[in-house]
């Protein structure tokens, strides 16, 4: 494998080449949950599959956070990558490591001390919370492992390798499935052998990334010296790092919200929304790819100086991705109670009715889903780092509101016009911004 250069050559096919095998390494990291849901639901039963599904924003929140934190990590890589600064690139990686190590540490000690407690406030059943404690305990508790895949995953990523990845994960993925299968149809483990099977899946990924990054790119044979970080480098990686991971964070902590309503609706409801939230993310993979994309790609064209190919990037991707939602639209109209039958084992008309009416209510609106997507990641490949946090407290203010005075009045149908009216909300700072920004009007935005 070669590192890919992103500030030459057509930026479509660069993007897309890019682009691919992140979205099918992604579809193969839902893999891991859609399997657990698939074979807990099959081999446990409806009770066994609420009490994962109760606890999914949970690891979604903290999973989204570290993946934030790397990202933006892995953008001060990608600036150095693309002004060819080896030594800099060197002490980012370093960094990555150390950093992500040190704050995953420090998230997820108190975290696991205070886990009972957290479930109560998510208004977990009282039945559903000896299995959901069991399950998510296993999964935060290997929150290091995922941590660092994501950290070596976009140390890749910043020099243009999204194939190897993608590779490593596939592997994972179907030694996820046989583990599953062994922990709950063969040993008697339950839903912590769910659990159980995805920690060490993801294992084997992240010790195939280290030995590949270290047999394939000498550049990263990294030495004590470059673990000494300038203060300059950790204020610049945390800076981005953090804002990313507080994006994110602010992100889940609204889907939180909804689901501490949603579990007092019933179990019904909350197979249906696990089901209708699984599906969703499989949409979301092509916007997120590609917001992920624009990441490396305005970071790397950033650091070499060539503004006008990022605004050519922008405009790219938003084409792929407004195709994409067409997509979308059509699978929700057609087909989504046969994927939502799928993802759950169940076929009880109230849990399929309920999550096809979700997807169908929310995919028209995915075309703006797919904007904030891509704007907000170019924007904090250029140094922005503020405006995408506005941009995600307005959805944490938005779901707040809603699951404290719509869903009571509602019920489950406040949870689904959520997102939609969200969207319309956060999308305004960042097209604001986005043309306000001087970098941009460097190149095509004057």
């Amino acid at each position: 494998m070669k590192m890919k250069n992103l500030t030459e050559g057509n930026p479509v096919k660069l993007m897309l080449s890019f682009a691919l095998p992140v979205c099918i390494g992604n579809i193969f990291q839902l893999f891991y949950s859609l399997a657990d849901t698939r074979i807990v639901g099959s081999v446990l039963g409806g009770n066994s599959l609420a009490a994962v599904g109760a606890t999914t924003a949970i690891s979604t929140l903290l999973i989204g956070f570290l993946q934030g934190l790397t990202n933006g990590f892995a953008i001060i890589a990608a600036r150095s990558f693309g002004a060819k600064r080896w030594e800099e690139l060197r002490k980012a990686a370093a960094g990555t490591l150390l950093l992500g190590g040190a704050t995953t540490a420090a998230i997820m000690l108190p975290v696991l001390l205070g886990l009972k407690g957290i479930l109560r406030l998510l208004n977990v059943p009282d039945e559903l919370l000896q299995e959901a404690y069991g399950y998510i305990f296993i999964v935060l508790a290997g929150m290091m492992i995922t941590m660092l895949y994501n950290a070596c995953a976009g140390i890749l990523r910043a020099i243009g390798d999204t194939t190897a990845p993608l590779l490593f994960l596939i592997c994972a993925a179907f030694l996820n499935v046989g583990l599953d299968i062994l922990f709950m149809a063969v040993l008697p483990l339950g839903v912590q052998g769910a659990a159980l099977g995805t920690v060490l899946a993801q294992l084997v990924s992240v010790i195939f990334c280290f030995l590949y990054i270290w047999k394939k790119y000498p550049v990263f044979h990294l030495k004590k010296e470059d673990f000494r970080l300038e203060i300059s480098l950790v204020k610049q990686m945390y800076t981005s790092g953090m804002s990313m991971g507080m994006m994110m964070s602010l992100v889940f902590f609204g889907t939180l919200a909804l689901q501490c309503a949603i579990n007092t609706f019933g179990t019904e409801i909350i197979v249906a929304h696990t089901a209708a939230r699984k599906v969703s993310e499989l949409y979301f993979l092509p916007i997120s790819v590609m917001g992920m994309t624009m990441a490396t790609f305005c970071g790397q064209n950033f650091g070499a100086g060539k503004y006008d190919r990022m605004k050519m990037g922008i405009k790219n991707a938003l084409f792929i991705t407004w195709g994409w939602s067409v997509l979308v639209i059509l699978m929700s109209y057609t087909v989504a109670p046969f994927f939502v039958s799928m993802v759950t084992g169940s076929h009880e008309k109230i849990v399929i009715d309920t999550a096809v009416l979700y997807l169908k209510i929310n995919a028209p609106f995915y075309f703006l889903a797919a904007g904030i997507s891509i704007f907000r990641n170019a924007l904090q490949a250029v140094g922005d780092h503020k405006t995408p946090v506005i941009s995600s407290f307005i959805e944490l203010l938005g779901k707040v509101l809603i699951a404290a005075l719509l869903s009571p009045v509602l019920e489950y149908m406040g949870i689904i016009i959520a997102e939609p009216v969200i969207w319309i909300l956060m999308i305004i700072p960042l097209v604001v911004k986005l043309v306000k920004n001087p970098v941009f009007r460097k190149g095509y935005l004057e």
